[in-house]
Formats: structure tokens, sequence, C-alpha cells
């Protein structure tokens, strides 16, 4: 990892993609336990929007189901952005490419610390491509190469590409003993793939090797927002076109999803342009609000996330935060009934925001 210290947080950066990914964090490191504790402190008054805060076991679409689609849509916005920076600084295609490898690796390797068992020192529960990380950065990487090697017409196509390949495999060629168009957790086509490759190796039932068009695909569809981003036309205009794009990218998964259904797991084609699709949707509403409309102070709590997405991932999936802050409030929660687990679960992701804040105000950020 490179750290960056004590340098000026550049005044380019584009405010609403910092926090439209540090919304995208704040879910996963700790603001859904916060929703959930509230429920219960309040007699169970959000009941009904809680299976939103869990993911869908198989087929079908939550919210918490979109977040990890939504980080990879955002590292996509970023690609052109920088490519075209680096392009303009003098940097060579070979230099470009080893840089996103080397990205891609330090994803594989920091996944399997998180997910995949590397720290247990344990080769019976060591699982190598069972990680968040690995879709990331199997992603990024096929999304790198085709943003510098093509133009945004045929990047474009080559979604389209990606997408109607991923679908004909999965559904016509046969899983051996099992048939064809088999979307089961046991007998798809994917899953069997993995299965075949990692062998004794081979964990859950997220799909990976067959599944990395599909992951690509949502990268690269972020991709095409970011090129819409760069257009030359009215701020208003782009807030326009960004949400056409969400919203046709979200009725085409819906057809497709009769067809193909909307599996998460099994990163489906109508899976990824609903995902897709919700990612044009929150960035034009976050680019509308803070770019366009020039409300950004209600934004830095996400900001101060967003600025080291990474580095809150992987130290809040290690460590127990809410341990750290029972020991200020850990005598007053037997004191307030059901309001315990918020009140605890609150401090964690205080302390969490502190740290990053922290690092936000000394300039330190952590990238890779």
């Amino acid at each position: 990892m490179e750290k960056e210290e004590k340098t000026a947080v550049r005044s380019n950066r584009l405010m609403s993609l910092d926090a439209l990914r540090g919304f995208d964090m704040f879910w996963i490191i700790g603001g859904s336990t916060v929703f959930i504790a509230l429920s219960k402190a309040t007699g169970g008054s959000l009941n009904v929007i809680l299976p939103q805060f869990d993911h869908v076991r198989w087929e079908g679409i939550h919210f918490f189901d979109l977040i990890w689609p939504l980080f990879m849509f955002i590292v996509g916005v970023s690609i052109p952005l920088s490519v075209e920076k680096r392009l303009a600084a003098g940097a060579s295609k070979r230099t470009l490419y080893l840089h996103a490898v080397r990205r891609a690796l330090i994803l594989f390797f920091l996944g399997m610390i998180l997910q995949g068992g590397l720290l247990q020192w344990d080769l019976s529960k060591l699982h190598p491509c069972y990680s968040v990380l690995h879709g990331i950065g199997a992603g990024y990487l096929i999304a790198v190469i085709v943003a510098i090697e093509l133009k945004p017409k045929y990047q474009a196509a080559i979604t389209a590409i990606f997408l109607l390949v991923y679908w004909a495999v999965i559904m016509l060629i046969p899983v051996p003993g099992i048939g064809a168009g088999v979307l089961t957790p046991e007998g798809n086509l994917a899953t069997w793939f993995d299965q075949l490759v990692l062998g004794r190796f081979h964990h859950g039932e997220n799909t990976w090797f067959l599944s990395y068009p599909a992951f690509a695909s949502s990268v690269l569809l972020g991709v095409m927002a970011g090129h819409l981003i760069k257009l030359p036309v009215r701020e208003i205009r782009k807030v326009l076109l960004l949400a056409s794009a969400g919203m046709g990218c979200t009725l085409l998964g819906l057809l497709w999803s009769i067809a193909f259904p909307i599996i998460k797991l099994m990163w489906t084609s109508s899976f990824v342009l609903i995902g897709g699709g919700f990612g044009f949707l929150m960035l034009a509403l976050f680019y509308w609000i803070i770019e366009v409309k020039g409300y950004s102070k209600w934004a830095f709590f996400f900001r101060v996330i967003g600025m080291n997405s990474i580095t809150v991932y992987f130290v809040a999936m290690l460590v127990n935060f809410r341990q750290i802050g029972d020991i200020f409030v850990g005598n007053l929660l037997p004191r307030i009934g059901p309001w315990d687990d918020f009140v605890s679960e609150t401090v964690a992701l205080t302390i969490i925001w502190l740290l990053l804040c922290w690092m936000y105000r000394t300039k330190t950020f952590v990238r890779i």
C-alpha cells in the first residue's frame, strides 16, 4: 500500500463521488447494525424495512445486496478520470497495466486475509477465492484493460457482449449430470466450474471464474458514468443523462430477470443491470445535490469515510469496535433496557468515524 501523508486533498476531486463511496461503506461498517438496533429499541417500529439490511437467500434483491455492486460501480467511475490524468502526465500503457495488476493482486491478497482464512495458517480452512475483494479486483483489472484499449462506444459494446455471453454460457452449456439452464445453488454451471478449478479450496455459494465478465460489467457501467461526467455539457445535463441511464439499466434488468433471474451470488446479468441502475441513480442524486446545487457540508460525514474506504473496510473486518466502545459504555448498557444495542453500536460506529476523521484532518490517505 502507498500512504499519502500530509498532502493536500486535490481540489479537482469529485466530492460527490467521495461522498457516495462513503455512503456505500457506511452501511458495511456499522450503519445497518445501528438501524437494526434502533428498531429493537423502538419496539420494532422499523421492522418493515429490516429485511432490506440482510441479503436475499438466493433469487431476488434487497437494499443490502446493492452495496457490493455500488462499490464496483464507483470504482469504475474513477477509471476514465484516472487513466486520462495518467496518460496526460506522460505515463505509458505499460505503466498503467502494471499499476492495475498490482492493485488487483493486493485486493486479492487482502481478500484472502479477511475472508479467505489465510491468517488461520490451516490449509483445510483456506479459501483463496472467497472474498468480496476478489470480485472487485477481477472486475477492476478487466475493466481497466477495456478502458485503456477501447473508445467509449466500444467499451459500451463490450459490456453488452460480456453480459450476453455470460447469460448464454450459464443457460446453454449443460452441467454434467444435471443439464443446462439450472440456476439452483448446487446445480448452476458457474458453481460447477469453480468446484472443478478449486477442488477442496472451494467454499460458499458465490460464483467466481465464469462470473468475471459480469464483475467487469459492473465496473464498466461505472466507467460509462465516468465518461458522462467528463462530457463538455451543462452540469444539469449530466445529471439527466446519469438518471436516464439509471432508469434504463433498471428497466432492462427487470425485463431480463424474467429469463435470467436476479441472483447476486451468481452475479447474473440482470443483477448487474439492476446494480448498475442503482449506481447511476445514486450518482445522479449525489452529483446534483453536491456539484450542481452546491450543498456539500452535509456530505462531510460520508466523505470522511469515502476517502479511506478500503482502509476502513479492512480495519472494520479485523477489529471488534463494539468491544472497544463497550469500554466506555459497558456499565451503562444494563441500565438502559432495549436501547443497549443501539448505544453500543452507535458508539462503535462513532469510534470508527473519529479515527477516519483524524486521518482526514491529518491528510493521511491509504491507497493501493
